[in-house]
């Protein structure tokens, strides 16, 4: 499909799977603001795609998505540069090995894999819905857990890794399904993705992978699919005319897929929403 004339904004996309759905969109012509934490890496991947897709139009915006204030930064920066905003992929996840927190007080993995995609969002809706129609993607995990309502700070119980990250990523479904019905009728639909197992850099350089997953890595990375397979999965719900009017489903391998008993009680959506509004300070916008 020809994007030319649409403007993107992937976030994490200096590498893995955010890299190769930033590809795949400015080889389709697509503008795209590719957001990053790190600057020489964000520009050596911006460098990387413009020569391989010859498209000009890539543009590098940098925020650590653990800080709210930078959030909110980035969202700025991106109302400036892009009134109406065709496509939001909330890419960007990571996880830690020990309970941390951010300068605002929230541990990290909840405030980078949840809290900042449900900010930055919100604050990009008025330029979503000048695009209308336009299109929200959260990339989520293939889970059957549940979130811990009562403790999504991880104040009350002992911290682990890997815990954590699938109940943030938790919260993007439960996320998903409560923004799909606030904004219906808006012209803009929003699905989250499972896109697979695929390589990838979990965790960044920082360490936060730890030894699980670098064993992992060694033992079964030859058998993983590459990031590039994986965005097609994202890719089809940018771009497919079979989703254009399906909002606040789940995806995995291009089709509908079922959600964990948590998610499909709207009570418990409604929870969510609450309390990462509350966290995520979202009256402060």
């Amino acid at each position: 499909m020809d994007l030319t004339d649409k403007t993107a904004l992937v976030t994490g996309a200096n590498s893995g799977l955010g890299k190769a759905v930033s590809r795949a969109l400015a080889a389709r012509g697509a503008r795209v603001l590719l957001g990053a934490r790190d600057p020489e890496r964000g520009e050596a991947a911006v460098a990387e795609l413009r020569a391989a897709t010859g498209n000009d139009q890539l543009e590098l915006l940098t925020a650590d998505l653990k800080s709210q204030a930078q959030v909110r930064k980035l969202a700025s920066e991106v109302s400036e540069k892009a009134p109406a905003l065709d496509f939001l992929v909330n890419n960007a996840g990571t996880a830690f090995p020990k309970r941390c927190l951010t300068e605002d007080g929230i541990e990290c993995t909840l405030a980078v894999n949840h809290l900042a995609p449900f900010l930055l969002t919100n604050l990009l809706l008025d330029q979503l819905k000048a695009a209308a129609p336009s299109r929200i993607v959260n990339v989520g995990t293939r889970i059957n857990y549940s979130m811990e309502l009562g403790d999504l700070n991880w104040e009350g119980r002992s911290f682990r890794m890997m815990r954590a990250y699938v109940e943030s990523k938790l919260g993007m479904l439960h996320f998903t399904r409560q923004l799909a019905k606030r904004i219906d009728g808006t012209g803009v639909t929003v699905n989250c993705v499972f896109p697979g197992v695929f390589k990838s850099n979990l965790g960044g350089t920082d360490g936060a992978q730890g030894l699980f997953w670098k064993a992992v890595s060694l033992l079964v990375g030859w058998a993983l699919a590459q990031p590039e397979q994986a965005a097609e999965r994202v890719m089809y719900l940018l771009e497919s005319p079979e989703v254009t009017e399906v909002s606040g489903e789940y995806f995995g391998d291009c089709r509908i897929i079922s959600m964990p008993a948590q998610v499909r009680d709207p009570a418990a959506n409604a929870r969510v929403w609450e309390i990462s509004e509350r966290l995520a300070n979202l009256d402060e916008a």
